[in-house]
């Protein structure tokens, strides 16, 4: 990249978040409406889902959801009666989540609706394309976690 002054529509990193924001916040409404879920909760279903049963660290750790959110998600969905709470033989301290069969009816439900925005917010894209975009932010991804593990190191 060369030198240049720093303008906030075409910084990447405001364009990442911008977009990010504008995605989720459809979505959310969507989510909403039809399921009265929130963005971290539909994660947290997601997750739990995906995984047959995980921990509220493992949760965050995967979605970058910061453990308050995370928390405050898997109350609302335990009170809903689509998630529940089981011990954990590999660590006493945390508890497994698993989903409930309410949870796994509204996961089935709503799976088909998440799949179907994806494709109406990239219809416009080839398939080359959509691969490319992904496997950059994979590598952004990659990069950005080697930056905060270097800040970790103090270097």
């Amino acid at each position: 990249m060369t030198d240049r002054p720093l303008a906030l529509d075409s910084f990447i990193p405001f364009r990442l978040s911008f977009t990010s924001n504008l995605v989720s916040d459809t979505i959310a409404r969507t989510y909403d409406a039809l399921f009265g879920l929130s963005i971290p909760e539909w994660r947290l279903i997601a997750v739990v889902a995906e995984t047959g049963g995980t921990s509220q660290n493992a949760i965050g750790a995967r979605t970058r959801m910061d453990k308050v959110t995370v928390s405050r998600a898997a109350i609302a969905l335990v009170d809903r009666g689509l998630l529940q709470r089981r011990a954990n033989p590999g660590d006493r301290r945390s508890h497994l989540l698993t989903l409930t069969s309410a949870g796994q009816e509204l996961h089935g439900a709503i799976a088909p609706k998440a799949l179907d925005l994806e494709r109406r917010i990239f219809a416009g894209f080839d398939r080359a394309e959509i691969d490319a975009f992904v496997a950059m932010l994979r590598r952004i991804d990659a990069v950005t976690l080697g930056l905060e593990d270097e800040g970790e190191d103090g270097d």
